[in-house]
């Protein structure tokens, strides 16, 4: 009852790199379905503040840490140029992320430990730059969720078993970055889908750090596609909620942002 249905890929943060691998996935296996196999009728993805080119990404942290976008900035001059300056060669270490995935573990700790760890050492939350993070490392309390998946019905109805749930997962992360996933870029995944008319969003609010607007904005408009200039091109317009403006649209060709 549910094959015929449109198909969506929606994800946040980390899901800039598994939403367009999976999709990508979905999108190469309907082209050469077997006999008997069912096809997922994909139709739309969307990432929201996600990770998904790196190497163009990092470049923004030196920019976002001192925007005013609603907020002071969030670090001092000297630890602004500090980020400047260590920024050229954390992009190096990604590129050589790219070629070589033996070296990907040492663009994670130049690129963090130089832009990243200064934004949290500011006691600044990482997820909105107007607050301060009150519970770290993730700066909410989520224990309501905790409580909440640990109960019986919930478990049931899961099929979880007696296993632990965990708001994040050292263990699971620590497996990404010594594979060097973390530093891969996976923009390349979606051309292929925009150009059999899968619909992509991408957004980004406009207070996040970790995965913040700048970055975002950057790579989608230059991932290289046969309407990047169409949509470079097409001027942002008003998005409205509520009937107030609550950002900004730019769209051509099935790509959003």
């Amino acid at each position: 009852a549910l094959q015929p249905l449109d198909f969506y890929v929606v994800g946040e943060s980390y899901a800039g790199h598994y939403v367009p691998a999976v999709t990508h996935e979905v999108w190469a296996n309907n082209k050469a379905l077997p006999s008997g196999a069912i096809r997922i009728n994909l139709k739309g993805t969307s990432v929201g503040n996600g990770l998904v080119a790196p190497e163009i990404q990092y470049q923004y942290y030196k920019d976002m840490v001192v925007s005013t976008n609603g907020h002071k900035p969030a670090v001092g001059n000297l630890t602004h140029a500090a980020m400047q300056a260590a920024t050229p060669a954390c992009i190096a270490a990604i590129k050589a992320c790219q070629a070589v995935a033996a070296s990907c573990l040492v663009a994670i700790e130049v690129c963090n430990a130089a832009l990243l760890l200064p934004y949290q050492a500011s006691g600044m939350n990482v997820y909105d730059m107007r607050e301060p993070c009150e519970k770290p490392p993730l700066c909410y309390d989520f224990s309501n969720v905790a409580t909440y998946l640990d109960r019986a019905e919930v478990r049931a109805a899961l099929g979880v078993g007696q296993r632990k749930w965990s708001d994040c997962n050292h263990v699971v992360a620590l497996g990404f970055e010594l594979s060097g996933d973390w530093m891969q870029s996976y923009e390349k995944k979606l051309p292929d889908q925009l150009g059999d008319g899968v619909r992509v969003l991408i957004y980004a609010g406009d207070q996040d750090y970790i995965c913040n607007w700048l970055g975002n904005q950057a790579w989608a408009q230059a991932m290289p596609w046969p309407h990047r200039a169409d949509f470079a091109a097409t001027s942002p317009v008003p998005w409205m909620a509520g009937g107030k403006q609550a950002g900004t649209l730019q769209s051509s060709h099935g790509f959003s942002f």
